[in-house]
């Protein structure tokens, strides 16, 4: 089960690095806007989480002879998610500080502006107000790591309980 975990957890650590840096590349080049790079972000994270779909396969049907419960697969996929967010939250933290250390504050410029242009009076000074919270937030490296990385695993939660789900196999 080890060995399993560790294969595709590094894959999978692998696969969002190096689709974050594809999508930093196109969306750099191409002139993205930001939401097209956060959907470009969403799918990265969604495929590189594919790999617990593969690692639980993988060990249900090359490792313990075609069978695993739903909790072991729920284990080895969690243990798996685990590695491509540390990895997410890892690189998102050396992107903002030494890739783009300007990207929090163009990124809340951009935000206010859009803010700006669809709300008024007390609405808009609120928003402001909660987006000002917000960017203190993110200016911290480790709130900015445990949230992108949180972020990463709550979806590899659920493709891993989505997994269990279908690949769960008793003798």
């Amino acid at each position: 089960m080890k060995q399993t975990i560790l294969r595709y957890g590094i894959f999978s650590a692998i696969t969002i690095c190096g689709l974050f840096l594809i999508g930093w590349f196109a969306g750099k080049g191409l002139e993205l806007d930001y939401t097209a790079q956060e959907i470009i972000g969403y799918t990265s994270m969604i495929l590189s989480l594919s790999f617990v779909f593969l690692g639980i396969k993988h060990y249900r049907d090359k490792v313990n002879n075609g069978s695993v419960s739903f909790g072991k697969a729920l284990i080895i996929g969690l243990l798996i998610s685990l590695f491509a967010s540390l990895a997410f939250g890892l690189i998102d933290i050396i992107y903002i500080e030494y890739i783009n250390p300007n990207f929090t504050a163009e990124y809340y410029d951009h935000q206010i502006s859009e803010l700006k242009a669809s709300l008024s009076g007390p609405e808009l000074e609120s928003a402001l107000t909660k987006m000002e919270s917000q960017k203190e937030m993110f200016s911290n490296k480790f709130m900015s790591f445990v949230v992108m990385s949180l972020t990463v695993f709550v979806i590899g939660f659920i493709v891993s309980l989505l997994s269990s789900l279908i690949l769960q196999r008793k003798k």
